[in-house]
C-alpha cells in the first residue's frame, strides 16, 4: 500500500481540488473562480508536490474552458450564419434580412454599433443603408466618398480594414463630415469588411465600439462571413426585382401582342368585309353604313372632292363649315392620318396624291387607336370604290363622247346622217334627243382641259345629257330651254371646281340630231365672240351678246332680238295706248335733245321727260347708256323695217305693226 506522503499517491487535498475544478468546468464558471481550488489546497496544508499538481490541473482546466468557449462561440456563429441562410432562402423582405444581419453582427462581435453602407455608382460614393445601435442622426446620414475614411477605403480596395482607435489612426483619409459623424456617435474601434458579388464591391459591413478595441482575426472572419451573406441578400433582391420587372414587362408585352393580334384580326376582317362589299357592286352609301356599324354608331358622311355630300348614315348630326372641312381634309391629306376637328373625325380619301373626297364621323370624339385605324382603312376602301366608279364613268364618258362627236359632225356633201340609229344610241344612254337641247361649248386653260372634260361629264350625267372633247374644246349637250342660263350656270360651277376661269358659249334650243351641227357652229361663234369682248370666265348665248349676237347669228333670230330689247315697251304701248316707241324714235332721231324731241312730237318738254322716265322703268335704268342706247337704236331700225322682214316670236305670217305707236309717226 502506498504511503500518503508518496508522490505517486494523490493526497486528499489535491483530490478535492481536482474534483472542484471538474465541477467548475461543468458549471461553466467564470475564469476567476478556477484559482480557488489551489488556494484551498494550500490552506489545507498540501505539500509542494500537491500544490504543483493542483496548479497544473488548474492550467489544464482553464485551457479546456477556453476551448469550450471557442466552440460555444463558433456554434453561436454557425447558428447565426444558418439563420441568415434561412432568411436568404425565404427572402420575403430584403430590408428585414439586412437588418437581421447587422443586428447579428453586433451581437456576435459584442460591439456597441453595427452598420452597413452601399455603393452608389451614379454619385461615386457609399451611403448608410442599415444601422443597429446608432444614436446619432448625423452618423446615420453619412455619405463616404471612395477612399475617404475607413469605409471609403474598404469600398475602394475591396479589402477589410480595422482600427483600434479610428480618431487617432492616421492610416485613413479623415474628412470633417466623417470625423464629425464618428465623434457624435462616440465610436473608437471600427472594423469594416467589403460586401462582394464576384469581383464587384457593392458595399461595406461594419462593427464598431465606443471604446478602444483591437479586433482579432476571428472577428474579421466572422464579420466577413456575415458580409458575404448580406451581399447575397442584396444581389438576390436585385435579381428578384429584375425578374419581377421582366415578368411585368413580359406580361405587358403579351397583353400588347394579344391586343395587336386582335386589332390585326379585326382589321383584316373589316378589310375583307368592305372589299367584298365593293366587289359585290356596293355603293358609297353601303360602305358608309358598314363603317358606321363597325365603329359602333355615330353619324358618317361621305364627301366628294368638291365637298358635295355623296352619302349620309345615322341620325347623329355631322357638320363642318366649308372652310373647316377643307382645312381638315388638307391636314389629313398632308399627314396621311385621320384628324379631329371640333369633335368630328375627318379622313381624306386619297388615290396617291389625288384627293377623291373625304369621310366625316360625328358623335365619336374619342376614337381609340384601333378604331382610328379602322376609320382610316374605310377611307382606303372608299377610295377604291370611288376609283371604280370613276373608271366606269370614264368608260361611259368615252361612249357618250363618241356619240356626241357623231352628232356634231356635219355629213359629207351629198349624204345624210342616219338619224334613227343616232336616236337609238342616245336612248340607250338615257338621252332623249327629241327634247329641246342647249349646246354649250366650254373653254379653259389647256392644262386643265382634261379636268374640265371630266367635270363636264359629271354635270352632263346629272342633267341626262352628253359631254366630251370635240375639236380642241369641251362640248356639253343637255335638255334646256334657256341656253344662256345653262351657260352661265356651267361657267360658274365649273370655274369653282377647277379653280380657274371657264368660258361657256351656248346655242339652241335645238331638237333632233339634224339641228345639232348648226347649233355647235353657233355656240363656237358665241364663245369666240366672248373671248374677243373680254368676257372670259363668263357664260352666255348669242342673244345675250346684243347686236353682236344678231350679226354672228346670221339674222336668223332677229325678231327674238327685237323682242328681247323692245318687247316690254311694245307691250306697254299696246296695253296702255301710249307712244313710248314713237318717243324713243324721235329722241334718237333728234340726237337725244329734249327740246328738239318735243318739237318733233308737238308735245311739252315735260311730256317727253315723263315718257323717257317711263321707258327707264320698263327697260331698266341702263337703257340710255352708250351700249344700251346702241342696242335700242338697232332694235328700232329693225322694227321699222317691219315684221315681214324680221318677224318677232308669235308674228310670223301676220301683217301690220304690233304695239301702237311703234311706227315713226
Amino acid at each position: 500500500m502506498t504511503s500518503a506522503k508518496d508522490p505517486g499517491t494523490a493526497p486528499g487535498g489535491a483530490a478535492a481540488a481536482l474534483r472542484e475544478l471538474l465541477g467548475l468546468l461543468h458549471e461553466g464558471a467564470p475564469v476567476e473562480q478556477f484559482t480557488r481550488p489551489g488556494e484551498r489546497a494550500r490552506a489545507a496544508g498540501a505539500g509542494p508536490a500537491e500544490q504543483a499538481l493542483v496548479a497544473e490541473a488548474t492550467q489544464v482546466a482553464l485551457e479546456v474552458r477556453h476551448t469550450l468557449d471557442q466552440r460555444r462561440r463558433r456554434e453561436a456563429e454557425l447558428t447565426a450564419l444558418f439563420d441568415t441562410a434561412g432568411d436568404l432562402a425565404a427572402l420575403r423582405d430584403p430590408d428585414a434580412v439586412l437588418r437581421a444581419i447587422v443586428h447579428r453582427a453586433r451581437m456576435l462581435l459584442g460591439t456597441d454599433v453595427a452598420y452597413l453602407t452601399l455603393n452608389d455608382p451614379v454619385a461615386g460614393d457609399t451611403f448608410m443603408r442599415v444601422t443597429d445601435g446608432s444614436v446619432s442622426a448625423a452618423f446615420q446620414q453619412l455619405r463616404l466618398g471612395m477612399g475617404e475614411g475607413l469605409g471609403g477605403l474598404v469600398a475602394q480596395t475591396a479589402r477589410p480594414y480595422a482600427s483600434a482607435d479610428y480618431r487617432t489612426d492616421d492610416r485613413f483619409r479623415h474628412t470633417p463630415a466623417i470625423d464629425h459623424g464618428v465623434q457624435e456617435e462616440g465610436l473608437r474601434g471600427i472594423l469594416g469588411v467589403p460586401l462582394r458579388v464576384g469581383t464587384r464591391v457593392i458595399g461595406v459591413l461594419y462593427a464598431a465600439d465606443r471604446a478602444v478595441r483591437a479586433f482579432a482575426p476571428d472577428a474579421v472572419a466572422l464579420l466577413s462571413s456575415l458580409a458575404d451573406h448580406a451581399a447575397v441578400a442584396i444581389d438576390s433582391a436585385r435579381l428578384l426585382e429584375e425578374t419581377r420587372a421582366a415578368l411585368v414587362d413580359l406580361e405587358t408585352a403579351t397583353r400588347t401582342a394579344r391586343a395587336q393580334s386582335e386589332e390585326m384580326r379585326r382589321a383584316a376582317e373589316t378589310h375583307d368585309r368592305l372589299t367584298r362589299l365593293v366587289l359585290r357592286g356596293g355603293e358609297v352609301g353601303d360602305v358608309a353604313r358598314e363603317v358606321a356599324a363597325l365603329l359602333g354608331g355615330g353619324g358618317l358622311v361621305v364627301y366628294d372632292a368638291d365637298g358635295a355630300e355623296l352619302a349620309r348614315v345615322g341620325a347623329e348630326p355631322v357638320g363642318l363649315p366649308d372652310g373647316d372641312l377643307a382645312g381638315a381634309l388638307a391636314a389629313s391629306r398632308s399627314g396621311g392620318r385621320a384628324v379631329v376637328v371640333g369633335g368630328v373625325w375627318v379622313c381624306a380619301v386619297l388615290a396617291g396624291p389625288e384627293l377623291l373626297g373625304g369621310l366625316a364621323l360625328g358623335g365619336r370624339p374619342g376614337l381609340c387607336d384601333s378604331e382610328r385605324r379602322l376609320f382610316e382603312r374605310a377611307g382606303l376602301v372608299t377610295a377604291l370604290l370611288l376609283l371604280l366608279r370613276r373608271s366606269v364613268a370614264q368608260a361611259e364618258d368615252r361612249v357618250r363622247g363618241e356619240l356626241l362627236a357623231d352628232l356634231l359632225a356635219a355629213p359629207p356633201a351629198g349624204r345624210v346622217h342616219d338619224s334613227g340609229s343616232r336616236l337609238l344610241r342616245a336612248r340607250r344612254l338615257g338621252v332623249d334627243l327629241g327634247r329641246p337641247h342647249a349646246l354649250v361649248v366650254l373653254d379653259c386653260d389647256a392644262a386643265l382641259r382634261s379636268r374640265l372634260a371630266a367635270e363636264a361629264g359629271r354635270h352632263a350625267r346629272a342633267r341626262d345629257g352628253l359631254a366630251g372633247p370635240h375639236q380642241g374644246r369641251v362640248v356639253l349637250l343637255a335638255p334646256a330651254d334657256g341656253p344662256g342660263d345653262l351657260a352661265r350656270a356651267l361657267a360658274a360651277d365649273l370655274g369653282r371646281a377647277l379653280g380657274a376661269p371657264v368660258t361657256a358659249g351656248a346655242a339652241g334650243p335645238a331638237a333632233g340630231p339634224e339641228a345639232l351641227p348648226g347649233a355647235y357652229a353657233e355656240a363656237v361663234r358665241c364663245l369666240e365672240a366672248m373671248h374677243a369682248l373680254g368676257r372670259t370666265g363668263e357664260g352666255a348665248g348669242l342673244p345675250d351678246l346684243g347686236f353682236l349676237g344678231v350679226l354672228l347669228g346670221g339674222g336668223a333670230d332677229v325678231g327674238a332680238y327685237v323682242d328681247r330689247v323692245l318687247g316690254p315697251v311694245l307691250e306697254y304701248d299696246a296695253r296702255r295706248g301710249t307712244e313710248l316707241v314713237r318717243t324713243l324714235e324721235a329722241y334718237f332721231a333728234e340726237g337725244a335733245s329734249l327740246a328738239r324731241t318735243k318739237d318733233a312730237l308737238h308735245v311739252h318738254v315735260n311730256t317727253v321727260v315723263q315718257r323717257l322716265d317711263r321707258v327707264g322703268q320698263v327697260l331698266g335704268e341702263d337703257w340710255n347708256t352708250p351700249a344700251g342706247a346702241l342696242e335700242v337704236q338697232l332694235a328700232l331700225r329693225i322694227l321699222r323695217a317691219g315684221p315681214a322682214a324680221f318677224p318677232r316670236p308669235g308674228e310670223v305670217g301676220r301683217d301690220g305693226d304690233r304695239g301702237g305707236g311703234g311706227g315713226p309717226g
